[in-house]
């Protein structure tokens, strides 16, 4: 394919785009196929001679579309959505063209100058107060592995770059059970070791408390260990649940510990102001992420880390070998010093046009239109015979089951082999449950509230398969 190829087929792709997300409505939510069914349609080995444009496209309408799981789908309420508004999308086909590595700011003046502005567009959006500055990362994970790393170093006098770990005091991170998985991967990937994060207990609202993390630190210091580091959970993928934010931070200071907020999810809907009481005090930690990508309509990959200080994860991470200078101008903005990637993506262009092309009124309304469906919704569970509420709605996520681990997993499946709507599962204190997420971009009240009549469906369809045949 040359160029004037590209211009044919690119409009293409764009009406096959419009009409794809015009007709999701139409399709099971998740792909109904066993693993290896995907695979067995290619070929073993790739192709000796070019292909035509016309038969890879063919291959790509009969293969693809039925072999996903469809995230833009407007009943997609498993795990947290991806979300991709298309001026997201729009933004994404001109980075795509460009094809730029924003690795430093010579490489790509405008990536890096944009990505500065929009972190503090966001810096804004969510409340926090001036001084925050950051960057985009591609997930949260990797934002968290960045702020563990930094605070290793910390907590070594950055000797631990040159010399290794070996030798060095054993570190102590401090997390709840809630925080997500990528805490516990950030902890092993940076040397800490998996039985040196410390997951201390939470309350009865599955929250981490500030006399519960002054007690896990003093015990730790008692025994010789040196505390290095705290995670706060804001919005756990589990059940949405939210550490002490302001009394965790504040023990954190008093003992000298720097801390880290994940807040993936929930951080988005920061931008309503009546929702920030959940992550009241968040202003005390040194770093926090969230991740566009999930509620704000910023096609994945996009992650903000916010930090009070760029400079301790700059020393970890920065490094200026002559081939990555830019000639006069030593104290200019390089990125990929704040990451662990040296390749970096045009990230902040999508930002750009979703935040002009929505307006922050447009977004707050999704957002305050999805956490109000998932309260109906949950009323509407609720109402069901059979039907229990295990945890109650933080922000649009919720979770219900049945009386037995074995009749909710039967549940779920029976839903999502339906295919209208599509939900994952979670445990609350051992417990199987149905989680329910209302966060998709294009989904109106009519697909929240179908979340309930499948339940029904499904419910009465177990009960009708277990009559006795007369």
């Amino acid at each position: 394919m040359d160029h004037e190829g590209l211009r044919l087929w690119s409009k293409r792709a764009a009406d096959w785009a419009a009409d794809y997300h015009a007709g999701l409505r139409n399709r099971p939510v998740r792909a109904p196929l066993v693993p290896g069914a995907v695979a067995r349609q290619l070929p073993p080995g790739p192709p000796e001679a070019a292909e035509a444009m016309e038969a890879i496209w063919a291959d790509f309408e009969r293969i693809v579309p039925d072999g996903m799981t469809h995230w833009q789908h407007p009943r997609f309420f498993a795990y947290f959505p991806a979300n991709a508004a298309p001026a997201s999308m729009l933004a994404e086909q001109l980075v795509n063209a460009m094809a730029c590595n924003a690795l430093i700011w010579q490489t790509s003046p405008a990536a890096t100058e944009v990505e500065q502005v929009m972190v503090d567009w966001l810096r804004q959006a969510v409340g926090l107060p001036e001084g925050f500055v950051g960057t985009i990362h591609d997930s949260a994970t990797n934002a968290t592995l960045s702020a563990v790393l930094t605070m290793r170093e910390q907590a070594l006098g950055y000797r631990g770059l040159e010399e290794g770990l070996s030798g060095a005091p054993v570190l102590r991170f401090y997390a709840s059970a809630e925080t997500h998985s990528s805490v516990d991967k950030a902890i092993r990937v940076a040397g800490i070791g998996q039985r040196n994060l410390v997951k201390v207990a939470t309350d009865a609202d599955r929250a981490m408390t500030g006399d519960a993390l002054r007690a896990a630190i003093r015990a730790d210091r008692a025994a010789g260990m040196q505390p290095a580091g705290v995670i706060l959970c804001a919005g756990g993928t589990s059940v949405g649940a939210f550490d002490r934010i302001a009394e965790c931070i504040a023990v954190a200071k008093a003992e000298g510990v720097p801390v880290h907020v994940d807040a993936a999810w929930a951080g988005s809907a920061m931008i309503c102001p009546e929702f920030r009481a959940l992550w009241a005090g968040v202003e005390g930690a040194e770093s926090i992420v969230f991740n566009p990508h999930k509620w704000l309509g910023a096609q994945f990959d996009c992650s903000i880390q916010f930090l009070k200080d760029p400079g301790a994860q700059v020393r970890t991470l920065g490094l200026r070998p002559t081939y990555l200078e830019t000639a006069g101008r030593e104290e200019i903005v390089n990125f990929n010093e704040w990451t662990v990637p040296l390749g970096r993506r045009f990230r902040a262009l999508k930002l750009w046009f979703v935040l002009r092309a929505y307006g922050l009124e447009g977004l707050r309304g999704r957002i305050r239109n999805h956490i109000a469906w998932a309260l109906t919704s949950r009323d509407q569970l609720a109402a069901l015979p059979g039907v229990e509420i295990v945890t109650e709605p933080r922000l649009s996520l919720f979770s219900f089951a049945l009386e037995t681990d074995a009749a909710t997993e039967a549940l779920l499946q029976r839903i999502n082999d339906d295919g209208r709507i599509y939900l994952t599962q979670t445990r609350v204190d051992g417990r199987f449950a149905i989680r329910v997420q209302v966060g998709s971009f294009d989904c109106c009240e009519e697909d929240v509230m179908l979340i309930a009549k499948t339940v029904q469906e499904m419910l009465a369809s177990c009960s009708s398969d277990s009559l006795p045949s007369r």
